[in-house]
C-alpha cells in the first residue's frame, strides 16, 4: 500500500527481468555481473538483488558495506568494484569477497591477510583504478605469483563508450591485447570482464567471460537509440499536499523567482531536494503528471517541498499522486529529460533518490 506515503518509487520486477533478457540476448553464454552498488542506483539494493538472482550468475557492489549487507539475500559471488580500505581487507578475505585490486602492493596486503580471490584491473584509460596498461604484464605474473593469492578475472573500465566510439574501439584492441599476453603469461582458468552498459549495447563483438551490467537493468539507456529495447523499472511518486488559487503577480518559492503572470491554480507537492529531487531543475522547465497531464515546476524546489502549475487540470485534487519521472496513462517523464535539463547524467538522477523515499517492489 502507498496511501501514506509522500514520496516514494514503485520498482517494477517484471521491468528488472525483460532488462536482463536484453542483456543475456547480447551477450550469449558470458556470465551476467549485475551492478547493485549504491542502493542499485537508487532502485534498492536487496530487493534488485532478489529479483534479478535467477538471471545473473554475480552481483557487483562499491564496497564492503554493500557487500555485507547483499550477502544476508544471495549466495552469489560478490566483486567488490572499489579499493578496498587496509581495515577492511580481513573482513573481504574472511567472508569470501573479490576485491579489485589495482597494484601489487594491495595484492602483497591481501596475500598477509589470507587466501583471497582477486580482480585484477587494467588501466586503459579510465585514470581511476587499475595497472597502468604499459605496466600491466609485469605486475600481473607478480600478482599471480603471490601465495594466497587466486586470480579470479581481470578487468578494465571504458570511460567514453557512450560518448567516443573510436577511442572505445581503439581500448578495446589495446585491452585484447593484454589479454593474449597475460593468458600466454600466466595460463589459467580466470576470467575477463570489460563490457559495461553501452558496451554491451554497442560494442559486444567480443564479450569475454563475464559482462558488468548496470544502467541497462534498470531500463536505463546510456546510449539513446537502444532505449526502445529497455522497459524502466523506476516510476517516482509524490503527492499533492495542497491546492490553492493566487493572483497574478504573485510570487513563488525561495528566491521569488517566479512571478505569476496571471491568476493561476497551483499545487503543493510533499517532496524536494531531500527526497533527491534535483534542485538545478528550478526554473529551468521541469515538469510533472498530473492525471496524465504534464504540469510545470515553478520556482525553486525545497527542502521538502515544491510547487507546480495544475490550472490546466480542473479535478487535481490532494492526494493525487504525482509522477515524477516515469509513466502516467499515455504520458512520460523519462530519466533523461529529468538529466538534460538538470545539466547532468541519468546515473545521477536515480541514484541522488533519497533514503527517506520509500522503495516499493511490484
Amino acid at each position: 500500500m502507498t496511501h501514506n506515503y509522500r514520496c516514494w518509487v514503485e520498482i517494477d520486477r517484471a521491468a528488472l527481468r525483460h532488462n536482463a533478457e536484453v542483456v543475456r540476448e547480447r551477450i550469449g553464454s558470458a556470465e551476467m555481473l549485475a551492478v547493485v552498488k549504491a542502493n542499485a542506483y537508487g532502485h534498492g539494493m536487496l530487493g534488485v538483488a532478489e529479483a534479478l538472482a535467477p538471471d545473473v550468475q554475480l552481483f557487483g557492489v562499491a564496497n564492503l558495506e554493500e557487500a555485507l549487507s547483499l550477502r544476508e539475500k544471495v549466495n552469489h559471488p560478490i566483486i567488490t568494484l572499489s579499493p578496498t580500505l587496509p581495515d577492511e581487507r580481513s573482513t573481504v578475505v574472511a567472508r569470501g569477497f573479490i576485491p579489485t585490486i589495482s597494484s601489487l602492493e594491495e595484492a602483497q596486503a591481501f596475500a598477509k591477510a589470507g587466501r583471497v580471490s582477486v580482480s585484477f584491473k587494467v588501466d586503459t584509460g579510465n585514470g581511476r583504478m587499475g595497472v597502468v596498461e604499459s605496466q600491466s604484464v609485469e605486475i600481473f605474473k607478480r600478482v599471480a605469483a603471490l601465495p594466497n593469492i587466486e586470480i579470479h578475472s581481470v578487468s578494465t573500465h571504458m570511460p567514453v563508450s557512450n560518448e567516443d566510439a573510436e577511442y572505445t574501439k581503439d581500448q578495446l584492441l589495446r585491452f585484447g591485447k593484454i589479454v593474449d599476453q597475460l593468458r600466454a603469461s600466466v595460463p589459467g582458468k580466470y576470467k575477463v570482464h570489460v563490457l559495461q552498459s553501452a558496451g554491451t549495447l554497442a560494442f559486444n563483438e567480443r564479450t569475454y567471460e563475464i559482462v558488468r551490467a548496470g544502467i541497462i537493468l534498470y531500463g536505463i539507456s546510456p546510449l539513446p537509440e537502444f532505449q526502445s529495447l529497455l522497459k524502466p523499472a523506476m516510476t517516482w511518486k509524490t503527492r499533492i499536499g495542497l491546492i490553492r488559487d493566487v493572483p497574478k503577480g504573485w510570487s513563488i518559492g525561495y528566491g521569488r523567482t517566479f512571478i505569476t503572470p496571471k491568476p493561476m491554480r497551483i499545487a503543493t507537492l510533499t517532496a524536494g531536494y531531500a527526497d533527491g529531487y534535483p534542485r538545478h531543475l528550478s526554473n529551468r522547465d521541469a515538469q510533472m503528471l498530473v492525471r496524465g497531464k504534464r504540469c510545470p515546476l515553478l520556482g525553486r524546489v525545497t527542502m521538502d517541498l515544491m510547487v507546480i502549475d495544475v490550472s490546466h487540470v480542473p479535478d487535481a485534487d490532494v492526494g493525487d499522486e504525482v509522477v515524477l519521472m516515469g509513466r502516467q496513462g499515455d504520458a512520460e517523464i523519462p530519466c533523461g529529460e529529468l538529466a538534460d535539463k538538470a545539466g547532468t547524467i541519468i546515473w545521477e538522477i536515480t541514484t541522488r533518490v533519497g533514503q527517506r523515499v520509500k522503495r516499493v517492489f511490484a
